[in-house]
């Protein structure tokens, strides 16, 4: 089994890899997607109002994306088993660039939603190979803290997203916002193409088989370890995805606060994320990884009731204000910091031979998810604040049940016992 410490091989040719470079790499792949996303939401009612657009076709703007997204990994995850994963994060991390040009000169609603698509295709290809890797080169519990550590550079990314998207919005208009995607993306584009030579996984010539590829996916989606680890970083995802299609217009539009403040209310939920990050790591040297997301299932339950408590009975009351929605919200994003890398290192723990299709799955499950929230979220806002409240307790209950009802009884497995 390889220490966390230790500096990875290299193939001829090509530098040693460390695993500082590795979580590097993984922190920019995995951040594309709040950079996608979370430095978008401050532009959403400026480009709203811009092209004259309804609410439903903004939030179309977000869902479609986040469909793609996830239904693209249905084939990314396959052909990375079999091609390997450089090409693929080649491949779409060169569509990303090409969209997010295509997303800040679109002349109107229609174009941005098909580019926006394009994004989200672009973008499955990069997420899923990132977590895939991180099972190509480390065992499960390993992989929990690469992973975390990672998400801990995901979160540092997170938190400049928003106030540069504000910052960018409110002096310079929504389409520099989506310009600065095209630079994150080629930075990105070319430290892979400098440091990441492949990851060490064996290559599937079968995966694309219509025999294998079914009997792999029948594997993996009947899989206990899956089933729990999979529903527990969707549920998380899910909760979050609702905070972020409801706060532009809570904190903007119901509060009245500008795109700058708004983005540095959003830091700090960045931050809360980052804080729970480390907590994971550190629970992890000290207790099992079921007993970890237990706990942080819980947290996430007061969350999401304290959230509730504030929708209905805050408004009318003299402490009533942002940084009271806030509180339940960066409570959520510290157990969100234990839920996502415990659930996506666990769900694709027991398949080293078809990480890439785990992954994939896995990808499309929070994806669906979400596109299903955002779908409802923008037939119900009328009220914002009272539809992050309610949407926050569904998902934070889930998150309480599938922790104590599936993670704290299964056990993961490790390589060696799927050798």
């Amino acid at each position: 089994m390889r220490s966390i410490d230790q500096p990875l091989p290299a193939q001829e040719g090509r530098p040693k890899r460390s695993t500082a470079m590795i979580v590097l790499l993984l922190a920019l792949l995995l951040g594309l997607q709040p950079v996608t996303t979370d430095l978008y939401l401050p532009a959403l009612p400026a480009l709203t109002q811009g092209f004259g657009a309804s609410m439903v076709q903004a939030q179309l703007t977000l869902t479609a994306l986040l469909l793609a997204f996830g239904t693209s990994q249905l084939f990314w995850g396959p052909l990375s088993d079999k091609w390997g994963r450089r090409p693929i994060l080649l491949g779409g991390i060169f569509v990303y660039v090409i969209s997010a040009i295509i997303c800040a000169l679109a002349p109107n609603m229609e174009a941005l939603i098909a580019a926006r698509t394009l994004q989200g295709v672009a973008m499955g290809a990069c997420v899923m190979a990132a977590r895939a890797i991180v099972r190509d080169l480390y065992e499960p519990t390993e992989g929990a803290r690469v992973m975390s550590q990672a998400l801990s550079g995901l979160g540092l990314i997170a938190c400049t997203c928003v106030p540069v998207g504000g910052f960018l919005t409110d002096w310079m208009g929504w389409r520099w916002a989506l310009s600065s995607l095209v630079l994150f993306a080629l930075v990105t584009a070319l430290l892979i193409y400098l440091y990441f030579d492949e990851s060490l996984q064996q290559l599937n010539p079968h995966a694309l088989q219509a025999k294998s590829l079914w009997a792999s996916t029948k594997k993996i989606v009947c899989h206990p370890t899956f089933l729990a680890y999979s529903a527990l970083s969707t549920a998380s995802f899910a909760g979050l995805f609702t905070f972020l299609a409801t706060s532009s217009f809570v904190f903007t539009q119901s509060m009245g606060l500008s795109q700058t403040v708004y983005g540095l209310l959003m830091a700090t939920m960045s931050l809360s994320y980052i804080v729970g990050t480390f907590i994971c790591r550190w629970l992890l040297l000290r207790i099992s990884i079921q007993t970890c997301v237990v706990y942080a299932g819980f947290v996430s339950l007061f969350s999401g009731l304290l959230m509730l408590f504030i929708a209905y009975e805050g408004p009318e009351q003299s402490w009533f204000g942002p940084w009271a929605v806030m509180l339940p919200i960066n409570v959520f994003l510290m157990a969100h910091g234990v839920h996502q890398p415990c659930g996506q290192s666990g769900c694709i723990a027991p398949f080293p031979e078809m990480a890439g299709t785990a992954s994939a799955l896995n990808g499309f499950c929070m994806m669906v998810v979400a596109f299903g929230m955002g779908t409802w979220i923008g037939t119900h806002m009328s009220n914002p604040l009272l539809t992050l409240a309610q949407g926050l307790l569904i998902w934070s209950t889930c998150l309480a049940l599938v922790a104590w009802f599936g993670v704290r009884k299964i056990p993961l497995i490790s390589k060696r016992e799927t050798a």
